[in-house]
């Protein structure tokens, strides 16, 4: 059928961008209906649709029933007909005809709801445990940081090396974890901001999340964005450990999943929407001295760290970044002390 061609090039347009709908196809009818066996069509999450399964008798019953597959993401098989005393073969809903024509149509509703994309920014321990947890229960993932080691994300599906935004712009994310923890935290936050996902979530101290808002308001993104990015990220559980900080925050997903679909937004223009990059610390400054032992350090392959909204770098030589990692204060403490 010519009219089928058109439904599944829609379908196929759908299901490239990522976004659910359900195919509606007619298996079986008893005349007088207007629709013929084999007849499809496409509905969208807000009820549009495209293709013939029958006039204004059938559409309601058949998009009531779309949405609730796209809910439950379960496939189900309907029966619109006045015979509605009639036995009713198990699997199978029943809804009256009303139309005074009669006829009736058996249809297969057949949910598309694409795997939920997850975007990880950062190569962290919690980015590591929520890839781990985040796939085998059903997120696509995909993890975007400078140098990301396939080896750490066995179960990410894709691997981005790099925190620009024109490398993000494909993505299209329904949700983001930016779990950097203290490593590019500005470049990472405004890489989610840049997605245009519609959930964000920074996995860090309130006290740091408020500092880093501030900074991301500063640069001129859009406050209402940067105020509903959810930080602390996750379900209260008292969490310590790495893996059960991702757990928390995989809970919470799930929780904004269930509650209603998230769909993928398009991006914003990278060039015309981002803001421009800020002076890297390298440009910043012509070279630094770690502040705890006191040693010049090559900025050009130093490790760092940024706090206070990137107002301050820590350039770190091999021994004072594990002094760092564990004791971040020690690095306040000395920055502040120095005139």
């Amino acid at each position: 059928m010519v009219e089928n061609d058109a439904v599944l090039e829609r379908a196929n347009e759908l299901r490239a961008a990522g976004r659910p709908f359900v195919l509606v196809t007619v298996v079986r009818v008893e005349s007088p209906t207007s629709a013929k066996p084999g007849a499809k069509a496409i509905i969208e999450p807000d009820g549009v649709i495209q293709g013939w399964v029958g006039g204004g008798c059938a559409q309601p019953a058949v998009i009531k029933t779309a949405r609730q597959a796209i809910a439950d993401g379960q496939a189900r098989l309907i029966r619109i007909s006045p015979e509605r005393e009639a036995p009713v073969e198990p699997g199978v809903t029943d809804f009256g005809m009303t139309c005074f024509s009669g006829g009736t149509l058996d249809i297969f509703i057949d949910p598309i709801v694409p795997r939920p994309a997850l975007l990880i920014v950062g190569a962290s321990p919690a980015a590591r445990a929520l890839s781990a947890l985040a796939a085998p229960l059903g997120f696509s993932v995909t993890v975007a940081f400078p140098g990301v080691d396939a080896s750490q994300f066995p179960d990410a599906g894709r691997l981005v090396e790099s925190l620009q935004p024109t490398a993000l712009t494909d993505l299209r994310p329904g949700y983001v974890v930016v779990a950097t923890q203290g490593k590019r935290d500005e470049a990472g936050l405004e890489a989610a901001l840049g997605t245009g996902a519609p959930f964000i979530a920074f996995i860090a101290s309130a006290r740091k999340a408020a500092k880093l808002r501030e900074y991301l308001t500063e640069r001129g993104h859009d406050p209402s964005r940067v105020a509903a990015i959810e930080s602390p990220a996750g379900v209260e559980i008292g969490a310590v450990t790495e893996e059960e900080i991702a757990l928390s925050v995989l809970a919470r997903l799930v929780q904004v999943r269930r509650s209603g679909i998230v769909e993928p937004v398009a991006a914003p223009n990278a060039e015309a929407a981002a803001p421009a990059p800020a002076e890297s610390p390298a440009e910043a400054l012509g070279e630094s001295v770690d502040p705890v032992c006191g040693m010049t350090v090559d900025i050009a392959t130093a490790d760092y760290h940024s706090e206070y909204g990137g107002r301050a770098w820590y350039f770190c030589c091999g021994h004072c970044q594990h002094a760092f990692d564990k004791d971040p204060q020690r690095y306040v403490d000395a920055l502040e002390a120095t005139p």
